[in-house]
């Protein structure tokens, strides 16, 4: 790692940048557009969430304090746990431990670092860690691993089997960083009660684990209140998914990627729930008028990106998106099967549904919750089987009328890789275009945007859609 690379801490740096453009329209619009001329760097990506208005601004403010409660964590008390995007942090935010999340934070680097993640995936290698591993937690593991950034006091996580080089990657920091582990397993099914009993003890455990690494017993009443805000957030959360629903789709390409992201670091809290309003009352606006959610106002093309998205540098899958008029209609990661959720309704049993009447309640949702998150739930066994990966593609594209499906993924996401040809196989067979992109969503250095950008755009043409 170059010695200029460690002259920043890594979470400290990506805070100080966010919390400084989340700052961007506190003053005029003049101001605002005399700035972006200042700032060639970053304008693209600043411009493409500040231009959403309301939505936009707010989400910019939550991510900066999310990243202040990570850097400031430890002189205000406060347990850094370090988890991933396939953990639900609501039974975090109720011990009051700071939920670090490698993923997000690796996006995070993409997005906004000129020279990328690029030095700290790397430096993974050097210390050990296998190459072939996924890049969107080594983006950001590299500089937890080498120092330079908040140290976790725990690692949690809960993808043993789903993602081998997910699981691995926090096995292998907790091992280098020698702090305490735990990890969540799953059954093979979902939905018996033989499950329920597993996902309820295995639960209960992680609940003993916090208590000795806080110090503190849970506390019930805060348990119970955030309980009450994730059945909120559930339905917001669907009204979302219905507004997708529509021709044209009045939602912005780039909220799929709020939406996500702030439940993935946000779930359970009030700033999560104002969020889901905010963008709520921007796309009810845009249904009104009948207008699509693109800048335009129409819509071309409609995809669902069936996996993950692309985080390169500068947000442009978003921008080639509306520039495009194409609207996203969500992934695997803005499915959390949450109850009476619009694509539930032909498999009604693979819900989670909410309830605080008693501890044991709290504890089974929790649990169910966890087992539904992205990937925990689609990606756990055999693509082709009820409740998984094709099975809820096909219903994704029918309910939402999607034109085409979009695989991108990362060169280490081996469950996807051994499967992903059969997939987009069967898909095509239903009638439904599927383009598999080989880029790396996190590294540029495997596929240049201006490769995928192009191969998106040919693919489109001749399949002859959109005319």
């Amino acid at each position: 790692m170059k010695r200029e690379t460690r002259e920043y801490q890594y979470d400290w740096n990506i805070w100080s940048i966010i919390e400084n453009a989340s700052l961007t329209y506190d003053g005029s619009p003049k101001e605002y557009e005399t700035l972006l001329s200042l700032v060639p760097h970053f304008r693209d990506a600043l411009h493409a969430i500040i231009r959403q208005g309301e939505p936009g601004i707010l989400f910019m403010k939550q991510i900066a304090t999310y990243l202040k409660s990570i850097v400031s964590a430890h002189e205000n008390g406060k347990k850094v746990a370090m988890t991933t995007f396939c953990f639900a942090p609501p039974i975090l935010y109720a011990f009051g431990v700071v939920p670090l999340l490698l993923e997000p934070m690796t996006v995070l680097g993409t997005f906004i670092l000129q020279r990328g993640t690029s030095e700290y995936l790397d430096y993974c290698c050097e210390v050990g860690f296998t190459e072939t591993s996924c890049s969107s937690q080594r983006g950001a593991l590299g500089a937890y691993l080498a120092g330079l950034g908040v140290r976790p006091d725990m690692i949690v996580c809960d993808s043993p089997g789903i993602c081998d080089t997910n699981a691995n990657s926090y096995s292998f920091a907790s091992a280098y960083l020698d702090i305490p582990f735990y990890q969540l397993c799953y059954p093979p099914t979902l939905t018996d009660e033989r499950a329920g009993m597993f996902h309820r003890q295995d639960f209960m455990n992680l609940i003993s684990f916090l208590e000795e690494q806080t110090g503190s017993r849970l506390d019930i009443d805060r348990l119970r209140e955030i309980v009450a805000e994730i059945e909120l957030q559930n339905e917001l959360i669907n009204e979302f998914t219905e507004f997708q629903r529509l021709v044209p789709s009045p939602i912005p390409p780039i909220f799929n990627l709020f939406l996500y992201s702030g439940n993935f670091l946000m779930g359970g809290t009030r700033d999560f729930t104002e969020l889901l309003r905010s963008m709520l009352k921007t796309i009810r606006l845009n249904a009104s008028r009948g207008v699509s959610g693109m800048n335009s106002g129409k819509e071309r093309l409609r995809g669902f990106f069936s996996y993950i998205d692309h985080y390169t540098t500068d947000l442009r899958l978003w921008n080639f998106l509306d520039r495009n008029e194409i609207s996203h209609l969500g992934c695997i990661l803005s499915t959390f099967w949450g109850d009476e959720a619009p694509y539930s309704s032909e498999r009604t049993d693979a819900v989670f549904t909410m309830k605080r009447d008693s501890l044991e309640d709290m504890i089974d949702s929790l649990a169910m919750q966890m087992s539904r998150m992205p990937m925990v739930k689609s990606i756990r066994g055999p693509y082709d089987a009820p409740n998984m990966w094709l099975d809820d593609t096909l219903i994704m594209t029918r309910l939402m009328k999607a034109d085409f499906v979009a695989y991108f993924g990362t060169i280490g996401c081996r469950n996807t890789w051994g499967m992903v040809k059969s997939y987009a196989r069967d898909l095509e067979r239903s009638g439904i275009p599927t383009l598999i992109m080989y880029a790396d969503a996190f590294d540029d250095r495997v596929q240049s945007w201006e490769a995928v950008m192009d191969k998106m755009s040919e693919f489109i043409h001749l399949r002859g859609l959109g005319r």
